[in-house]
């Protein structure tokens, strides 16, 4: 975490003095290091884990009488946490700019606006993703020193977001009009069978754009199994940036530097 994170928001003050103490205590219990403001990080993810869980069974529960009101509940909770956001940051529109928080725009629209954007739902795992680009999610595992696991954590978690985002796009385009898909499971069954390049045949896609659909299907979800075996089966490497030249990984036990040969200094396990 960088130093300033648990310092007073910096540079010019704008707005009442209310909204200032507002805005320096949200950016403390988001990005502090304090004990306090880590448990409330945690409490965050713990909600956050829940809610994209509910994401995931949401093609199961659609249907549930009470599915509405779950998500205007969620949808209200996002909405809370994205504001709470985008006053702890020191520069909103340029926060508003960036990749994960513009998907987690997309994400609060089909929540607020199910019954609209229904066909779309299916991208909400990509709240997984996002959620992945915050330093909260891997501090628990740079607390307890395992941060060499991240590589591999962040490849199973792609993939598994690949597939969920494709399952979701199989299912509300070729539901009840291809061979074999008639619910959701069938989807993310056909969704693994080509991933993993099977191709057991007894679930298909129809027409031209389901051939092309598979083509992609197949070269993608191939793309991040490499990726997954190679943060696997490759030697571990943590993140310490050399002073000279600024390689990001090294061996555990590197004396020098592979890239410029300077001596390096690398902490043991768990130490700060």
């Amino acid at each position: 975490m960088h130093p300033d994170k648990d310092k007073p928001l910096a540079g010019p003050s704008f707005g009442p003095v209310w909204l200032q103490k507002l805005r320096n205590k949200l950016r403390l219990l988001y990005h502090s290091q304090a004990p306090g403001a880590q448990r409330f990080q945690y409490a965050v993810l713990l909600v956050d884990l829940a809610i994209i869980a509910f994401f995931i069974a949401t093609p199961l529960l659609k249907d549930n009488p009470s599915f509405l009101w779950i998500d205007y509940t969620i949808a209200a909770i996002l909405l809370i946490d994205f504001t709470a956001r985008a006053l702890a940051s020191t520069d909103i529109l340029r926060w508003l700019r960036q990749p994960p928080v513009i998907i987690d725009v997309f994400i609060l629209l089909t929540l607020l606006a199910p019954g609209w954007l229904v066909n779309l739902g299916f991208l909400r795992i990509l709240r997984l993703w996002t959620l992945t680009r915050g330093y909260a999610f891997w501090r628990p595992l740079k607390k307890h020193g395992l941060a060499s696991y991240q590589d591999t954590i962040q490849a199973v978690i792609n993939l598994l977001v690949f597939l969920f985002v494709v399952t979701g796009f199989v299912y509300t385009a070729f539901a009840n009009r291809s061979d074999g898909i008639t619910g959701y499971v069938d989807a993310l069954y056909f969704t693994v069978a080509t991933v993993t390049t099977t191709g057991f045949g007894d679930v298909t896609l129809p027409g031209t754009m389901g051939k092309l659909a598979s083509i992609v299907i197949m070269i993608i979800g191939i793309s991040l199994f490499v990726r997954l075996a190679q943060s696997i089966f490759r030697p571990n490497k943590i993140v310490f940036p050399c002073p000279q030249c600024g390689l990001q990984k090294h061996d555990p036990d590197a004396v020098h530097c592979k890239a410029c040969g300077h001596i390096l200094n690398i902490p043991n396990a768990g130490e700060d």
